[in-house]
């Protein structure tokens, strides 16, 4: 089969020629891929630099309204950065003139979509680190990582070691967390040594080391609280030492509910390490109960056996249908669990807590309820989510609440026993009394 690029590599090499630089004269990213394939190695980094000075001193601002383009711009010059710079050191130099000019950036434009932010932290951060993978003078790439790192006013900066050990060994950076270290140690205004001390916590986790990741984060923060009681023995638990890691788990009296997920995760970890199986299923049924899903599920049955599968939903359906206050997790995980007799009645008991506010959670429930037949509690989750449309008059959301109540005018038809929930023909006649004003969608639905 002849491809296109084969039908391209056919013709006289001049007509391409003349085509490209036809693309060139209407198209700008055209005429910068001309000037990257004609340019000399020092011609392409010598264009690279004179773009980053110009992105510097460059002053108009740039609304929301102009951020995506402004973004394409910023990804092009790191394209063509990437493809200008020979080497490992060139390129590493490159990057960080980049990232040098965050503040003329940020300062001149709303980012409040965080596009501008995402380029920095993530595309400049990746190719900062392919790059620093390929330098080979490691004293001169600390340096330029102590210039960059403490001048990180915007966060621009935040992820540079987040792939440290890609471009440097164990010993390069235990010796750069000691030269941040003393930095730190130097600096007694707030932000700047604080900002030292997170560099050596990133290090201390790629090299897992307890000890360091400690006196870093107490020396930033004193008296420990909970996340930091949490962090340290996260990174215990990583270099081999579980039983330090419970202590400093344990060291935080008064957890309350702020980081309990990862509090409850370290200790399953750490219990397990330690060969406490009793420990281990206490904690993978409390976070079972916390959120019932089908992959908590899986999660505690790999602990107490697959065996129990059957006993566990029948159990849990029970103690669901028990509980005073409706959970659309809950409901999801009945369904899930093929547990519909017992979701039906659970939907059928907490109608009047229905919130048609919860968008995305209950359609995919009143979904299932329909796919299922089970029409009267389908019923009562699509009148909450009309319900909810109605009341909060927003025009743009008319749509959906004129196909839900079309959905209501077909799912009566199959329904003869209403039970609790009045019939269809006063559920509309009700909302036609309390919404009747709103033309538009009435309109709407009449035709």
């Amino acid at each position: 089969m002849t491809t296109l690029r084969d039908k391209l590599l056919a013709l006289d090499p001049e007509q391409l020629v003349d085509a490209l630089l036809e693309l060139a004269d209407f198209h700008n990213e055209a005429d910068q891929l001309v000037e990257r394939l004609t340019s000399t190695p020092k011609e392409k980094v010598k264009r690279i630099k004179a773009k980053l000075s110009g992105l510097k001193r460059a002053r108009r601002f740039v609304d929301w309204r102009e951020i995506g383009g402004f973004a394409r711009n910023l990804k092009g010059i790191l394209a063509d950065l990437e493809e200008s710079a020979a080497d490992g050191k060139t390129g590493t130099e490159l990057v960080s003139r980049f990232f040098q000019c965050d503040q003329a950036v940020f300062e001149r434009c709303d980012d409040s979509s965080g596009l501008i932010g995402e380029i920095f932290r993530y595309d400049a951060t990746e190719l900062f680190t392919r790059f620093a993978g390929r330098c080979p003078d490691k004293n001169w790439l600390g340096e330029i990582i102590i210039d960059l790192f403490g001048e990180n006013d915007y966060g621009a900066r935040d992820n540079l070691l987040q792939s440290a050990d890609e471009f440097l060994a164990d010993d390069d950076m235990r010796e750069l967390a000691d030269r941040f270290r003393v930095l730190a140690e130097d600096d007694k205004e707030g932000y700047p040594r604080n900002q030292w001390y997170k560099g050596v916590e990133k290090l201390a986790r790629h090299l897992g080391d307890g000890p360091l990741f400690e006196k870093a984060r107490l020396a930033a923060c004193g008296e420990p609280g909970t996340a930091a009681c949490l962090d340290i023995a996260s990174v215990y638990l990583k270099s081999g030492e579980p039983q330090t890691a419970l202590a400093w788990v344990m060291r935080d009296k008064k957890p309350g509910t702020f980081q309990e997920d990862k509090r409850d995760y370290l200790l399953q970890t750490i219990y397990q390490e330690l060969d406490e199986p009793e420990k281990v299923t206490d904690i993978v049924w409390k976070r079972f109960r916390k959120c019932r899903s089908v992959n908590s599920l899986e999660e505690l049955l790999a602990v107490i056996g697959q065996e129990s599968r059957e006993s566990v939903i029948t159990e849990q359906a029970l103690e669901i249908l028990s509980e005073q206050n409706f959970c659309n997790t809950d409901t999801a995980f009945l369904i899930n669990t093929g547990c519909m007799d017992q979701a039906e009645k659970y939907l059928l008991q907490s109608v009047e807590q229905l919130n048609g506010d919860h968008y995305y959670s209950l359609l995919p429930l009143a979904q299932a309820m329909e796919k299922a037949n089970r029409n009267l509690a389908s019923t009562m989750l699509y009148r909450a989510l009309l319900d909810s449309i109605l009341k909060r008059a927003s025009t743009k959301t008319y749509s959906h609440g004129i196909r839900y109540l079309k959905k209501l005018d077909t799912l009566a038809k199959t329904i003869c026993d209403w039970q609790k929930l009045s019939s269809h023909e006063i559920y509309k006649k009700e909302i036609r009394l309390a919404h009747g004003r709103k033309h538009s969608f009435w309109g709407r639905y009449d035709k």
